[in-house]
């Protein structure tokens, strides 16, 4: 114990020392607490002091609001979910998270299984306080009253209903808060007894969910009590008050306001207004600026002044004058002076409609214009109607034409005037026979087509030419061999010996001579047939061998020969055929035992015919493969030989395969050349 009264006197020196900024190491911690309350990062909080110890306190004050929460979280997964397996993913906040979880879980089995609350496993100090609360906290679903533990009132209510010396002489002085006679012990409201029977032990009413706090408060834990703080900020133009609550904010009072000097603030429910110092007086209006400017009451309001008078405005006001007599437009004075009369146009020296009938109006006139001549009024002459422009679409079918005093109709290209002169009616071209194959009419036009294998001529849209279909940029692939252009069509065609042509006309097939008898092999050959011809094959067996089958020749007796016994059990014959330009790495034969057995030992090697390295052999668990191991681009035979080796308890075999491959051409394919053709 020492040591840490020396550790905590120290750390004190320190703060003391830092006094100059005048803030206090409670202060830095209920900062850092707010921050963590804010769930702000708590490794890069601002500075509200250059003391460094000030922001060590600020952080850990932080970070243990911050693990509390994340704790809780925990603990009521524990309690509401009884698993914590959502919680993998692997950060810092999930770690504490996960582990008040799982230890929330340990206290419950042990309350479920009768076990003790304070059980003395090492699982750490704060895993044991979750541990041993969510315990508690499972007895207290279960009991009214908890076992060896008695709630009583606080100290100070205890005193205001009279002295309890006399009981805590009964305990000597053992007892930490309260004694209740018979030498035992029990502890204020907002604590629990330690299991020593002395002390008592503040109770986290946030892990054992006992709190009273409303939604969207959060409970934080006190000595002996608790309290609820808001998570969500009460909003601009509010404050949060100590007893929890939203409170409006006076920015008048408080002088927060943006008011210009000329407006006066006044404070609303979470905001304010502002409103001009000044009032106008009559004939002025305020604008959004505060200054007052005059009202045109000439022009805001209705008739200002009596008939006969005419309203000027001033500055704040406005004036009514007498009106003069003054005729307008179509009037002149009488000969008293006293009054307007109605002049009569048509009747002067000068002919207003100009060969049109005049019509006299009350102050005014008309012409009756002529058909094909309408009457303007701002100009008061009768002027030619463009029909086709003053009723668009209307009057003819295509194109209209205007003429001086009325129109006429005509049609585009591909079409005849109807009867009518408005109508457009369809032209058949085709009757004049434009195309030199088939002609197809369609409105207002006719299309030139074409019969299959010719098409259109680019140059007059009316002309049929041959299309060259072995010319086409895909016309290498429409024959396999050779293609022959012909008027309107094309054929294909194969070399003349070995192939045929296939029934779709296009591909070249491969003759079997075997099968057809047309080969020249004998009678002790056989016939191997191979792209675009054949092989006569035939073969002897060796010294010391009898021929077996078709393709195979077995070793005799060896009579205890040194020599016979390294000579292959069997030799097997097989012909392969395939065209040049096979990928690498094909496999083209697998040599192998009928079957194989634990401990076996195969090898496989081509022991002649690879002068070229054409070839090459592998190891599978079956036994072996050979594949192509360089590109094969011309025609040519290979005699290959290919040796397995099989050690088999101890005994050795071998065996040769004659590979004979004949690698043809690929497909022939001549070239297309139109001067050949």
């Amino acid at each position: 114990m020492g040591p840490c009264v020396v550790l905590l006197c120290s750390l004190f020196g320190v703060l003391l020392g830092q006094g100059a900024e005048q803030i206090s190491i409670e202060d830095c911690c209920k900062d850092g607490q707010k921050r963590g309350n804010d769930n702000q990062d708590c490794t890069s909080l601002p500075l509200i002091s250059g003391s460094s110890t000030c922001m060590i306190v600020q952080e850990q004050c932080c970070v243990a609001v911050l693990e509390d929460t994340m704790c809780n979280t925990g603990i009521n997964m524990a309690k509401d979910q009884g698993a914590c397996d959502s919680l993998f993913t692997n950060t810092c906040e999930t770690k504490t998270t996960k582990m008040c979880c799982d230890c929330c879980l340990l206290g419950k089995a042990a309350q479920e299984q009768g076990l003790s609350c304070d059980h003395s496993l090492s699982v750490g100090y704060q895993c044991g306080l979750v541990s041993r609360a969510c315990c508690e906290y499972g007895t207290h679903d279960n009991q009214t009253t908890p076992a060896g533990q008695i709630e009583l009132p606080n100290r100070d209510e205890t005193q205001d209903n009279g002295d309890n010396s006399g009981l805590t002489d009964q305990c000597n002085g053992k007892c930490a808060h309260l004694c209740v006679g018979n030498d035992t012990c029990a502890c204020s409201k907002g604590y629990k007894l330690k299991p020593d029977g002395k002390s008592c032990d503040d109770i986290n009413e946030c892990l054992l969910g006992a709190s009273n706090c409303r939604g969207g408060e959060r409970c934080i834990n006190t000595e002996g009590s608790f309290r609820c703080q808001r998570e969500v900020s009460c909003g601009t133009g509010y404050e949060l008050t100590d007893n929890n609550n939203c409170k409006d904010i006076d920015e008048c009072e408080t002088n927060i306001h943006n008011c210009e000097p000329q407006f006066e603030c006044q404070n609303t429910q979470g905001s304010f207004r502002c409103f001009p110092k000044m009032k106008c007086g009559a004939g002025y209006v305020q604008d959004a600026l505060g200054s007052c400017i005059d009202i045109n009451e000439c022009v805001s309001q209705t008739s200002p002044c009596h008939r006969g008078e005419i309203c000027i405005n001033t500055v704040g006001s406005y004036i009514c004058h007498r009106n003069s007599v003054n005729c307008g437009r179509g009037y002149h004075l009488n000969d008293e002076g006293t009054r307007c009369v109605d002049i009569d146009e048509c009747k002067g020296l000068e002919k207003v409609c100009k060969g049109h009938g005049c019509i006299n109006l009350v102050g005014s006139y008309r012409c009756e214009c002529e058909p094909g001549y309408i009457f303007n009024s701002i100009s008061r002459t009768c002027e030619e109607i463009n029909e086709c422009r003053h009723y668009p679409g209307r009057l003819c079918a295509h194109k209209c034409e205007n003429t001086l005093g009325s129109y006429k109709c005509s049609c585009t290209t591909g079409f005849k005037l109807s009867p009518d002169g408005r109508n457009c009616d369809d032209l058949n071209e085709c009757e004049a026979n434009p195309c030199s194959q088939e002609c197809a009419n369609v409105y207002g036009s006719y299309q030139c087509y074409c019969r299959r294998g010719y098409q259109l001529s680019d140059i007059d849209g009316l002309t049929c030419e041959d299309i060259d279909e072995c010319a086409l940029p895909t016309g290498g692939h429409i024959c396999s061999y050779r293609c022959h252009n012909t008027p309107g069509s094309f054929h294909c065609s194969c070399p003349v010996t070995g192939y045929t042509v296939a029934p779709n006309g296009r591909s070249c097939q491969d003759i079997d001579e075997c099968v057809t008898g047309t080969h020249t092999c004998t009678v002790n050959e056989s016939c191997f047939n191979v792209q675009g011809g054949f092989k006569c094959l035939s073969f002897e067996c060796p010294n010391n061998y009898r021929r077996h089958g078709e393709i195979r020749c077995e070793r005799l007796l060896c009579n205890e020969s040194v020599e016979c016994l390294t000579m292959p059990q069997r030799i097997t014959y097989y012909y392969l055929t395939f065209p040049t330009n096979i990928p690498v790495f094909t496999n083209i034969f697998r040599m192998g035992p009928s079957h194989t057995v634990p401990g076996d030992d195969i090898q496989i090697a081509i022991v002649a015919g690879n002068e070229g390295g054409f070839f090459k052999t592998e190891r599978v668990p079956t036994g072996g493969v050979m594949s192509v191991g360089k590109l094969i681009d011309q025609p040519q035979d290979f005699d290959l030989s290919l040796e397995l080796r099989l050690r088999r308890y101890g005994t050795l075999s071998t065996y040769l395969a004659k590979v004979l491959v004949f690698v043809t051409q690929e497909e022939p394919r001549v070239p297309y050349n139109p001067l050949l053709e």
